[in-house]
């Protein structure tokens, strides 16, 4: 951290305000406080002001009270998927197999490290390189694998039928609305963790459609999705024999849902 005059700081603030920064005081002190030099300083304000997200700036992100490394090109995990984490937790119970798939940077197996009760398995994947090697580097301290793969592949076939949870933030924003997404979003992270198909919903269908395979009897998956997607959501989880229950989080703008996987499989494609 370097010590800058109150002038320099002012002129920041301007900078990023006048850049559309809401928060523009908080980045301007997150800013100062990660940096050696004015010259350096300058230089992420001016990345800063050319749209690049903060927190590759920073170098990490904030998520459920943990500092995520993040790097380039790797998702940036939102506040609003703190839903999923305490949904995870409300239906998993003690000495869990868990597995995190799409997982970005880790940051769900991170925080689900410290909040579930002696799980017996914790591990994570993502199809995307990029974002192993991030994950691997978050979760390299408690010794969770990180596998490379798309979905259920990424996974021993041993573990199959055995999991308790499989909590995924897939994509599901519908291709079309890409070019809606803040220019940071679609600028900067990789659109295979954002492209969710032509109606939002293709990553989490697969998903869907394999997951009572792999989920132990009673086992549930948990998933970020749209307000709007939940009852086509809902439609394809009970297809697939599982009981969906949404989770919703209006002070976050989130939607979760649960899926249950019954103990007597013969409910398969029943309503709730």
């Amino acid at each position: 951290m370097i010590d800058v005059s109150s002038a320099v700081r002012d002129a920041t603030v301007d900078r990023l305000r006048r850049a559309g920064c809401v928060w523009a005081e908080d980045e301007a002190r997150l800013l100062v406080e990660a940096v050696e030099s004015r010259q350096t300083l300058a230089a992420l304000v001016d990345r800063r002001v050319a749209g690049q997200p903060l927190e590759y700036l920073l170098g990490w992100a904030e998520f459920c009270g943990e500092r995520i490394t993040v790097v380039p090109g790797v998702f940036v995990p939102r506040a609003r998927t703190a839903l999923l984490v305490s949904a995870a937790v409300a239906v998993t119970g003690p000495a869990a197999r868990v597995v995190e798939l799409c997982c970005g940077s880790g940051a769900l197996t991170r925080a689900l490290a410290r909040r579930l009760s002696a799980p017996r398995l914790l591990a994570a994947a993502d199809v995307d390189p990029a974002a192993v090697a991030c994950a691997r580097r978050n979760l390299a301290e408690l010794a969770v694998p990180v596998r490379t793969g798309d979905l259920f592949e990424a996974l021993p076939g041993a573990w199959r039928g055995s999991l308790d949870l499989v909590v995924a933030n897939a994509p599901y924003v519908p291709s079309a609305a890409l070019d809606l997404l803040p220019a940071e979003s679609r600028r900067y992270e990789a659109p295979v963790a954002l492209d969710g198909g032509p109606d939002g919903l293709a990553v989490l269908r697969r998903l869907a459609a394999d997951a009572a395979s792999w989920l132990a009897p009673g086992g549930n998956l948990v998933v970020e999705v749209g307000a709007t997607q939940v009852d086509p959501l809902a439609t394809v989880l009970r297809e697939a024999g599982l009981i969906p229950t949404t989770v919703r989080d209006e002070s976050l703008g989130a939607t979760a849902m649960t899926a249950h996987r019954p103990v007597d499989m013969a409910g398969r494609g029943l309503e709730n």
